[in-house]
């Protein structure tokens, strides 16, 4: 089963406007979470590859960065799907699904920047709930009002909806399209960064990732 990873990623000067840091702190930690992200997606035996969309510079400099790595042999290959217009997450998502399905990707994995403290073995469950030849997989958010992973096969099974209570939404849209559906919790990935709340309880978890919170903790201590 080939997969594809989708990571779409708002501009970051943007992004996380409810977290109320400045604008260099906010595209810092941006900056530090697609990192992490990205890092632990190339390392998964289940991802082929990964499409980062969006038209942030720095964000494609990032992806440059590893996909420099993985010519030399240093993980998955990765590659940036350029949102022209940026009309929001289900947008970009349907964006990279069109690419995919041109491309011959049995399956997609899609997840948001901001779950530093994923781990490759967090995919690996996840993957436990594939069912082929068509199946969703659907992560939640911790306070369960938004989808922090999506799993589906074929990549098209079924649009997103990434808006509000975004996990019922698709639970109830993949179970219109398949009987496969597996909603999964998965600690880690389901602590999401949108709010100061949401920063504090990360970093109040801090043993998860160490080295991601002490960066974290370094750009939020700022304001």
């Amino acid at each position: 089963m080939r997969t594809a990873a989708i990571i779409p990623v708002k501009r970051f000067e943007e992004a996380k406007t409810r977290l109320g840091l400045g604008a260099s702190e906010v595209a810092e930690l941006c900056g530090v979470m697609l990192r992490e992200i990205i890092g632990v997606v190339s390392t998964s035996s289940h991802i082929d590859h990964t499409f980062v969309v969006t038209r942030d510079a720095e964000a494609e400099r990032i992806v440059a960065e590893f996909g420099r790595r993985s010519g030399k042999g240093g993980g998955s290959g990765i590659t940036t799907i350029r949102d022209e217009h940026e009309m929001g997450v289900n947008e970009a998502v349907a964006l990279a699904d069109r690419r995919i399905m041109q491309d011959g990707y049995d399956a997609s994995i899609v997840m948001p920047q901001d779950i530093p403290y994923i781990k490759a073995q967090d995919i690996d469950f996840v993957m436990r709930f594939a069912a082929p030849p068509n199946f969703a997989v659907i992560v939640p958010s911790r306070k369960f009002d938004g989808t922090n992973v999506l799993v589906r096969m074929p990549a098209d099974l079924m649009g997103t909806h990434y808006d509000d209570d975004s996990y019922r939404e698709h639970v109830r849209m993949a179970g219109e399209c398949t009987r496969n559906v597996a909603p999964v919790f998965v600690r880690r990935i389901m602590m999401d960064v949108d709010t100061m709340d949401d920063l504090r309880f990360l970093l109040a978890n801090s043993g998860e990732k160490p080295h991601v919170a002490i960066q974290i903790e370094r750009i939020a201590g700022r304001e």
